[in-house]
């Protein structure tokens, strides 16, 4: 359904190899849908993954044959919905057990704390979850940019989360991808609202 409204918009033109650009991203136009069986019997990747195939690495790096393969360095970890890492289930699991500094004696300094954020139109309001990103991250790898610490007073807006700016300034480059996985985040219902779909674990 995407890929017929976006056919018709003539800013976003075409991508190298057969791909037209959504959101200013990449996404294949062929391939069967996530599961489906290749003629030699695999399952066929999510379109997620197939998106971000060969993206990761900077081709002008100098040390480029150096860096390790992708799927040999995520190998070992758990796999969200669409077969990415699943990095908070990796923690939980101590999969992973990110350092909290250089030095021994640093330690991470958790938020149990969720922020509801309403400005979501029609869709469900977003849970931001302190916590799990408190458990590798400082406070200030957000504030006070990209975000004020006041809620509400940052104007965030998914066009711009798609263009690598706010949440997608990790999210679609090393946590999930947002553009499969709306549920995780607009996990609350509006009142009066459909009930949200229950975000994956």
């Amino acid at each position: 359904m995407l890929a017929l409204l976006l056919s018709g918009l003539p800013q976003l033109g075409q991508a190298g190899g057969g791909e037209k650009l959504a959101f200013l991203r990449a996404y294949p136009t062929q391939g069967g849908a996530a599961g489906e069986a290749k003629p030699n019997g695999e399952a066929e990747p999510h379109v997620a993954q197939r998106a971000v195939r060969g993206g990761f690495y900077d081709p002008t790096n100098p040390d480029l044959e150096r860096l390790q393969d992708y799927e040999t360095a995520t190998a070992g970890l758990p796999k969200d919905p669409v077969g990415f890492p699943d990095w908070m289930r990796a923690i939980r699991e101590g999969t992973i057990k990110p350092r909290a500094g250089l030095s021994e004696g640093a330690a991470m300094n958790p938020l149990n704390l969720d922020v509801i954020l309403k400005n979501t139109k029609q869709m469900p309001y977003v849970r931001f979850p302190h916590y799990s990103h408190t458990l590798w991250l400082d406070c200030s790898n957000c504030h006070p940019k990209p975000f004020e610490m006041k809620a509400g007073s940052t104007a965030i807006n998914m066009t711009e989360i798609f263009r690598g700016k706010f949440c997608g300034m990790c999210h679609d480059r090393v946590a999930f991808i947002t553009f499969f996985s709306c549920q995780r985040c607009h996990s609350v219902p509006q009142p009066g609202g459909e009930p949200a779909a229950k975000p994956a674990q």
